[in-house]
Parts: structure tokens; sequence; C-alpha cells
């Protein structure tokens, strides 16, 4: 099995276009960023994409943006999936990551919600991972254990940051059984959380060992899954980003570290580890 690391694009001011250099000189694989809504700009994009040979893993969110519109229904949600669905496929990603629904629908809402949507991935013919994240459906590991008994066919992108702010500690209790949930990761979000916040100030900073290890574990845990299920490639995105996630300083508001050395310092980690893995 191998290892693609994808580059985001969540915080970066520039386009498409220098983010590709930059990435190829770091030595990433590919690209992981928002679907350009923009039709010009999409189209441009899938012609880089397509001249520049770039794996592309792209990510929307419906209604609308990363937190979603409170009054929307699911069957909003549904047709905004159905026609973003339709503008990914010009850009010919390798899977399209889904920031999918609500956390505040009834749990039949949500049944009824992923039921559709895997069939309007499939009528699309594109694979869609589902990702952990908050203020979304899959906001902790309790509602998404109690979707994937219903609804098996589920695959997920795990960012397990989400759930350790969620629930408020690192989710290593010997009750904390997320085996169903690992053996369906498809994609990895490789940003290291803690109790109080989704995103450490720096992933090497010794305070936060306990943290990077739990995070690194579970990472671990779903390429063995994936290996297990036949998987010769597995994808990963570091993924800190900004929008308040990113530590500031008070009263200045300077940033206490820049986002693309994080992001390459995980790229760098993971890579190690699953050399590891692998030699283990």
């Amino acid at each position: 099995m191998q290892l693609e690391i994808f580059r985001t694009l969540w915080g970066y001011p520039n386009g498409w276009p220098q983010a590709i250099a930059e990435l190829r000189a770091a030595g990433f694989d590919g690209l992981e960023a928002r679907l350009p809504l923009d039709p010009a700009l999409r189209a441009d994009y899938a012609r880089l994409l397509a001249a520049e040979r770039v794996p592309y893993i792209c990510t929307l969110f419906t209604a609308y943006d990363v937190l979603p519109e409170q009054s929307a229904s699911p069957q909003l949600h549904l047709d905004d999936l159905q026609r973003k669905l339709g503008w990914a496929a010009e850009l010919a990603p390798r899977f399209v990551n889904v920031l999918g629904g609500n956390d505040r629908w009834p749990l039949a809402a949500q049944v009824e919600f992923f039921g559709r949507a895997l069939e309007l991935s499939r009528e699309q013919g594109l694979f869609c991972s589902f990702e952990s994240h908050r203020a979304r459906s899959l906001f902790n590991p309790w509602v998404t254990l109690e979707l994937i008994r219903q609804l098996p066919d589920l695959r997920f992108t795990s960012d397990i940051s989400h759930w350790v702010v969620v629930c408020e500690r690192l989710l290593n209790d010997p009750a904390d059984d997320l085996t169903p949930f690992v053996e369906r990761v498809h994609h990895i979000q490789a940003r290291v959380g803690y109790d109080q916040g989704p995103q450490v100030p720096h992933p090497a900073a010794p305070e936060y060992a306990a943290a990077l290890a739990f995070h690194q574990a579970h990472w671990r845990a779903v390429w063995r899954s994936q290996r297990a299920r036949g998987y010769a490639v597995s994808t990963l995105t570091p993924e800190f980003g900004a929008d308040g996630y990113l530590h500031h300083l008070p009263f200045t508001n300077a940033p206490i570290a820049d986002l693309w050395e994080l992001n390459r310092w995980m790229a760098q980690a993971q890579r190690q580890d699953f050399r590891r893995f692998l030699e283990s």
C-alpha cells in the first residue's frame, strides 16, 4: 500500500497554479480544495488539473458553506448536493469529500438524508466520502455509529479532531470503540486537535505529545483497515487551517505559526509514520 499526501488550500490566499507549483516542490502528491462555484473559474481549473495531471480531491458543502444554513431542509441540502456533484464532475476528481447535513436534525432525518445522498453519488458516478465535522450531521462519533448501523455502505473522511473537541477528551478509553467507523474510513484529514480545541498550536510541541500520539494511533488503525480491505493507495491531507483554528496572539492578532509550515511538518511526520507502519 502507498500513501499519497494532498495539499489543502484552506487559508491559502493565491490561486491553484501557484499552489500546484508549491505542492510539487514540497513533495505533495495532489490537491484537496473546495469546489469552485464560479463556472468560468471551474472551467479554467478543470483545464489546469488536466494539463498538469494533478490528482484532485473535491470538497463541497451542502446548504451552503462550512456552517449550514440553519433553516435549510434536508431536501434543500440534497438539491444542493445534486447540483454541486454535477459541477464537481467537470473537474474529474479522485473523489468528492462532502460536508453534509446539519447537527440539529433528528436521527430519522439524518438516515433519510444520507441514504438519498448515497443514491445521488451513484447516479452521478462519483465516489463520496462524508467528513466528520462539527455543525454537520457527523458531528459526534455516537450519531455516526448509529448511522453506520442503518447505512453500512457509508464511507467517511476522518477528521477525528472534531470529535475530540465535541467529546472533550481523547477517544482512547476502552469504551470508545470506533471500529465500525475505522473500517469505513476512505480518506484522512490529518489535523491534531485537543480536548479544548480542534487544532493544537503546533503538533511538534511536547505539551501536545499525547494528542499527537492519539491521532497517529487512529490513523494507523485506518491504514490497517484499508490494507485489509485491499486498498492500494491511502490518501491523507494535512489540514491545519485558519478561521479561528490557527492560534493568534491577543491584542496584536499575530498568528503564532505559519499554516504552510504546519502542514509540511505534518506531511513529513506522516510519511515517516507510514514507513514505520509498513515495516511493522
